[in-house]
């Protein structure tokens, strides 16, 4: 019985330290030019003049392996595109537009008989939600957008300007 309060104690410690373990902060005066993201990896990289600044770790769609093909598939799309929108109040913490559906999804998901859908976002814990912190990361939640802790996205929403590439990768 000692161990396992032992261990429980140390499970809870743990827990608690990941949750709240600051993490590096972004510096004010960053400029990002660029986005990646590695669905397979679940990160997220905010690149500056040619050098990569910070990495997050990120929730996907609930079905994150794919590209996304039509709406309501619950995948993160695959490709190139452009931070189109902001957003300071929508139902999740802030938000970044990802300017999905280009054309080739349009066509594409226009042969499957289907609407390619839209409103894919980078953005923070749906609103009253904040508490979760870095435990989202547990499972992949959204419904195709790309997901950070609301501190992750108060940076991201600051250092990312409308016309920013973000390259989206398996």
């Amino acid at each position: 019985m000692l161990r396992v309060l032992a261990f429980l104690g140390i499970l809870f410690l743990s827990a608690f330290c990941y949750a709240l373990f600051p993490s590096r902060r972004l510096p004010l005066h960053i400029v990002g030019d660029q986005l990646v993201v590695y669905k397979r990896k679940r990160k997220l990289q905010l690149w500056s003049k040619g050098k990569r600044i910070k990495t997050y770790t990120i929730a996907l769609g609930q079905k994150p392996t794919g590209a996304k093909e039509i709406e309501g598939d619950m995948r993160t799309p695959q490709g190139v595109y452009t931070i189109h929108s902001r957003n300071p109040e929508s139902a999740f913490y802030l938000n970044l537009g990802i300017s999905y559906p280009n054309e080739k999804d349009k066509a594409y998901a226009n042969e499957l008989g289907h609407s390619a859908g839209g409103a894919i976002k980078i953005h923070g814990l749906r609103n009253g939600s904040g508490w979760k912190g870095r435990f989202h990361r547990l499972n992949d939640w959204t419904a195709g957008c790309i997901a950070v802790t609301n501190a992750e996205m108060k940076e991201l929403y600051r250092a990312v300007p409308l016309g920013t590439p973000i390259i989206i990768h398996p």
